[in-house]
């Protein structure tokens, strides 16, 4: 007899749970318009092109957030079957929550409102596309929801935002795109 009370009680708390407004949201995704996840970024955004920002678009930023980060970099340098060192290519930082995502060719001076931009491994703040010395390289583009407004950094490396975020990641995601120069 007891079992019989305890399965309405279940779908009832469910149904509850379910509706309530302040169940789990939709969860942090990025996107972008000019290539699909692992997929080939196209010669614009490289070196071999006009080596500009690709454009990107995200959605499902948790209402606990209150900036947000993007760390871009190659896991596979210098060469994918020989890894050393993530070459990083763009550190952004203090991003607005409400933005829904960055356009292409992003001069660095032309950032949203309290956006701040950290140094890439070429030491200079800004975008820099891939340009593999050998091999096909995957190119990771992570996108981080933070609890807080980052301060105290000037022009940081990726490892200093990384040590800045540490404990404040609310959410996180990533796009995966990936690069081969053309045979010269």
């Amino acid at each position: 007899m007891a079992r019989s009370h305890v399965a309405p009680l279940a779908v009832a708390l469910l149904l509850c749970a379910l509706a309530s407004p302040g169940r789990a949201q939709e969860s942090l995704k990025i996107t972008s318009t000019a290539f699909a996840a692992d997929s080939a970024i196209p010669p614009a955004q490289t070196c071999d092109g006009g080596d500009r920002s690709p454009p990107l678009a995200w959605s499902g930023v948790p209402s606990a957030a209150k900036s947000l980060a993007l760390i871009v970099d190659d896991p596979d340098a210098p060469d994918p079957k020989a890894p050393q060192k993530p070459w990083v290519h763009w550190v952004l930082y203090n991003l607005p929550t409400d933005l829904p995502g960055l356009e292409e060719a992003l001069p660095p001076t032309d950032l949203p409102p309290q956006a701040q931009q950290g140094s890439n491994d070429w030491h200079r703040a800004g975008y820099r596309g891939p340009c593999p010395p050998t091999g096909r390289h995957r190119y990771v583009h992570k996108l981080y929801a933070l609890d807080t407004i980052l301060t105290g950094l000037a022009s940081p490396t990726k490892a200093e935002l990384e040590a800045a975020m540490k404990g404040h990641v609310v959410a996180e995601a990533q796009l995966v795109g990936t690069y081969q120069r053309p045979a010269h």
